[in-house]
């Protein structure tokens, strides 16, 4: 097996970005370290695991989040229970963590796609010490391929927003982004932050503006934090003042990341990004969805297929404990809403971009 030197990996971006390096997951060889994005921006914690359970839980609570960061640390937690199972039952124990990663989140597709590969890796292997070497270096390259793709989208996004590879303080861009995709949703660049990272890189960005994005308010404690860490323009918004923002006519594209695109182009995103479909087309500004391939679920044929989470009415009644509302209201509390393909203008994945989606251009490109 390598060595827990060798098989350490904490990404960084590549040598032509200018990133600050943030990073939401490193694995450690024997260990995953987490950072604990319920405690940000008031306190930088990092977690350390070294079982799949433990992972397992952080997922459901939300201590990593983001459907390519969840996809990741699930890889990252099948690698631990290789780990930690016995030599007399390993096949029945590695089998059972995967079930209990797979029953963490039920809406983001990566984690069911990244568990779906490293169940692939397992069944392969004959002896204990095989799946613990090949296990681990399956999640390492899930982990390096994501933020591979993440550049990858970044440069296809310009090209489609009309900035040619060149293009370097042209003509400056403001955005509206909602809840976080950045490097601390994914392996570590950003999905749709990934885009705005690269528009700032180029001197192309004007201005983001982020929802803070009730009721986890991702925007204001976690997209707000990495873009300023980051030195990148950014204005917080309470969601409710985009249509406002739209209206002044400033904003040239609404960008956002997904957690399921089905079959015809429908997106499952976090809750309140259906809104800003519609007022974005409205206004006549763009949307645009930044999502890897693995985010793609071609079995599903509609929005309407996608199961979406709902989790407590705490989350909204309260925040970290404070009341905000009469206590045992009843409370709606999805985490995702599904925007009809009808309302995308791009999606854009490292395979490449659909324009307009529809069932026929989402099968050109992944069949």
């Amino acid at each position: 097996m390598n060595s827990s030197k060798e098989s350490q990996f904490s990404p960084t971006p590549s040598s032509g970005t200018q990133s600050s390096g943030t990073v939401a997951l490193r694995w450690l060889g024997a260990s995953l370290e987490l950072l604990d994005q319920r405690l940000l921006p008031v306190q930088e914690q990092w977690l350390t695991l070294t079982t799949a359970s433990g992972v397992s839980q952080c997922i459901r609570d939300m201590v990593v989040r983001g459907a390519p960061a969840i996809g990741i640390s699930s890889a990252y937690g099948v690698a631990l229970a290789a780990r930690q199972a016995t030599a007399s039952d390993w096949r029945a124990q590695i089998q059972e963590a995967i079930r209990d990663l797979a029953a963490s989140r039920p809406t983001a597709v990566n984690l069911f796609w990244a568990l779906q590969r490293m169940e692939r890796v397992f069944v392969g292997c004959s002896t204990l010490s095989e799946a613990l070497a090949r296990l681990e270096d399956e999640a390492v390259a899930i982990h390096q391929e994501d933020l591979a793709a993440n550049l990858t989208m970044a440069d296809y996004a310009l090209e489609a927003m009309g900035f040619s590879a060149s293009a370097e303080g042209t003509a400056q861009v403001s955005v509206l982004t909602h809840c976080n995709t950045g490097a601390l949703a994914t392996g570590g660049y950003g999905t749709a932050l990934g885009v705005i990272r690269r528009l700032h890189e180029k001197n192309l960005l004007k201005q983001v503006y982020a929802d803070e994005t009730r009721p986890w308010l991702q925007g204001s404690r976690l997209t707000a934090w990495e873009l300023m860490r980051d030195g990148i323009p950014v204005t917080l918004n309470a969601d409710g003042a985009a249509a406002a923002i739209l209206a002044a006519g400033e904003v040239r594209w609404v960008i956002v990341g997904a957690d399921r695109i089905t079959a015809n182009g429908d997106v499952a995103n976090k809750i309140g990004t259906y809104s800003l479909a519609v007022l974005a087309r409205h206004h006549k500004v763009g949307f645009m969805v930044v999502a890897p391939s693995t985010t793609v679920d071609m079995d599903l044929q509609s929005g309407a297929d996608i199961p979406i989470e709902e989790r407590d009415g705490t989350e909204v009644r309260e925040i970290r404990g404070i009341p905000l509302a009469p206590e045992g209201v009843s409370v709606f509390n999805p985490v995702f809403d599904v925007t009809p393909a009808s309302l995308i203008d791009l999606i854009v994945t490292e395979k490449g971009v659909v324009r307009n989606p529809d069932i026929t251009a989402m099968r050109n490109l992944f069949g």
